[in-house]
């Protein structure tokens, strides 16, 4: 099979593969039919290279129809469709049945410290082969695909996979209902998403985002949109803007990835050059991360407030404002997505003939898979337009 695969920092290969096949009687083994580029990718393409080996499959968003199942699965049949969820989870353990699937105790990497096996992404999470391929051995058949109908385009379920769930629980780590203020920082697939998910719910949303192609995107659907821009006004133009105390909660959808502190990025980009014997232990004991979205966050909300954390941080030892977040009494929620305890509650809304969310059009590019590794150079770039690519095997 073809699959797009890591063989080093800034660069991913369209190759060919062993083919996925199942190994467990609880497998199913899925022929992928459209496959997302996650901004999460580009951490494998730069920051978390340390954690990756050559020839591994990368993607995490994928969905497409059961090819085989194993003899233990009886709750899906060859043909039907799926989408499959980033967690590799089990939804039986003590975790999973709290509904923090992505803290999965059967598929939990110990050795690593870290939560539960992902899709496509590093030693960090499993090893386990990606979506980015024409077959995905898919585990706990009977219980982690989500079965959807036939009929609508792959656009219109397949964001079950990881955007719609991530920025569903950054809305929901929010704890914003209707009458209430969001600020979103960032305006990629995930804040874009929440900010959709916000405003269905009835909460005024604000988005901020340096780049003019996704704040109009974003303002295309009635949503007010700010520049972040370098300003030294951003907070007090916020403020102004929500009753002079600032939102009730702001969604960092940024992370790892903003373009402040830059000393924070050279020490990501050298570390990454390291042998990966000395890059790992310095990358989980002493990273450092940008945190320009966090810091803007915490002087944005309003006192009392939630700052609720979608984009992805890997630092170790990065100082916080302690004495503000104290003052202003602040929560933070944030983890990765627990993708299977919101796919039942979501799904509804996909079902809706007007599609409420607009996950019909959501995609901005759509690219055979041979396609892959110019589109994550363009993707990382930033190129005018792409927010969201949609990969076809």
């Amino acid at each position: 099979m073809k699959a797009v695969t890591w063989h080093g920092p800034q660069d991913m290969r369209y190759e060919e593969v062993p083919d996925a096949r199942i190994e467990e009687p609880t497998d199913v083994l899925v022929r992928i039919t459209s496959t997302g580029l996650c901004g999460s990718d580009l951490h494998l393409y730069g920051p978390l290279s340390p954690f990756m080996t050559a020839g591994d499959i990368v993607g995490h968003e994928p969905m497409g129809v059961v090819e085989e199942v194993g003899s233990a699965v009886s709750s899906l049949a060859v043909g039907d469709r799926v989408v499959v969820p980033f967690n590799v989870s089990c939804q039986d353990c003590w975790s999973c049945r709290q509904g923090l699937n992505s803290q999965c105790e059967t598929t939990q990497n110990r050795d690593q410290g870290t939560g539960a096996s992902l899709f496509g992404y590093s030693q960090l999470y499993g090893s386990v082969p990606g979506g980015q391929a024409e077959l995905l051995r898919v585990p706990f058949g009977d219980t982690l695909p989500v079965k959807v109908p036939h009929g609508p385009s792959d656009d219109r379920f397949l964001f079950l996979s990881d955007v719609l769930p991530t920025a569903w629980q950054g809305v929901e780590y929010a704890g914003v209902g209707e009458g209430d203020s969001l600020v979103i920082l960032g305006a990629g697939p995930i804040g874009a998403m929440a900010a959709r998910i916000a405003q269905h719910r009835g909460v005024r949303t604000i988005v901020v985002d340096p780049e003019q192609d996704r704040r109009d995107r974003v303002a295309a659907r009635g949503i007010e949109v700010l520049s972040s821009e370098p300003r030294d006004d951003l907070g007090d133009l916020v403020r102004d803007m929500t009753g002079g105390r600032g939102p009730d909660a702001v969604l960092d959808a940024v992370g790892m990835e903003s373009h402040d502190t830059p000393t924070a990025g050279l020490a990501q980009k050298a570390a990454g050059l390291l042998p990966d014997a000395l890059a790992q232990p310095l990358m989980k004991k002493a990273g450092v991360d940008r945190l320009g979205a966090l810091t803007s966050a915490i002087d944005l909300v309003r006192r009392g407030g939630t700052i609720s954390i979608s984009g992805v941080y890997g630092g170790a030892a990065d100082p916080l404002p302690m004495v503000t977040l104290f003052d202003k009494q602040l929560q933070l929620r944030m983890g990765q997505a627990n993708v299977r305890s919101w796919t039942d509650e979501i799904l509804p809304l996909l079902e809706q003939d007007d599609d409420p969310l607009g996950t019909d059009e959501f995609a901005t590019h759509h690219l055979p898979l041979s396609e892959a590794p110019e589109a994550y150079r363009a993707f990382r770039d930033k190129a005018p337009g792409m927010v969201k690519v949609v990969f076809q095997p």
